[in-house]
């Protein structure tokens, strides 16, 4: 039986992932307040598999690895510890990252078989271009865009969605976070 994945992003208003050297705006852009964490929590404590690409990957282990664990906030310290397939031609295992696995190859090949063969839901976070060819490849189930109150047009870097095909979105849910942030969770069809 095939699982679901879920494309879960942050953005700005503006679709970017996030802003260059100049920006001074902070994580989650400064916006966050306590309903979004507890939220971000709640959706990352559930049964899953988190999958990313290399340079996401990469990023995470750059910020969240060398700190320890009793000074990691709640969020970060269950994506840290979930159960984690890094997708890559170019990184070799084993990783300095608590119950992450490095499958080699093509991400559209290693996310149909892990579909196919996972028993809980599949969620990747960032991975733009993977999973951007993910998308392009009917893979993907559920896209989780997460907009922050903020226009980085100046500072902005990494268009989430440039490059993509053209797909018709179904609204499956929506929620306002701490009255500013807007959750919005997708069915995406590849428009014909």
């Amino acid at each position: 039986m095939a699982t679901t994945y879920t494309f879960d992003i942050f953005t700005t208003l503006d679709g970017f992932a996030s802003y260059d050297e100049t920006g001074d705006w902070g994580g989650y852009w400064g916006k966050h307040g306590p309903e979004f964490l507890d939220h971000r929590f709640a959706v990352l404590n559930e049964d899953q598999r988190l999958i990313l690409g290399a340079n996401t990957f990469r990023t995470f282990v750059e910020m969240l690895g060398p700190i320890d664990e009793s000074e990691l906030d709640p969020v970060n310290s269950r994506m840290r510890s979930m159960p984690t397939t890094v997708v890559s031609t170019t990184l070799a295992g084993p990783v300095d990252w608590p119950d992450a696995t490095v499958v080699a190859g093509d991400a559209v090949d290693v996310v149909a078989r892990l579909k196919k063969e996972s028993d809980v839901p599949l969620r990747s976070h960032g991975s733009l271009s993977m999973n951007r060819a993910l998308l392009d490849a009917g893979l993907v189930d559920r896209v989780q865009v997460t907009i922050f109150p903020v226009i980085s047009g100046k500072t902005g870097v990494e268009p989430v969605f440039q490059g993509a095909a053209d797909f018709d979105l179904e609204l499956l849910e929506s929620r306002t976070l701490d009255r500013h942030i807007q959750e919005l969770i997708y069915r995406p069809t590849l428009h014909a």
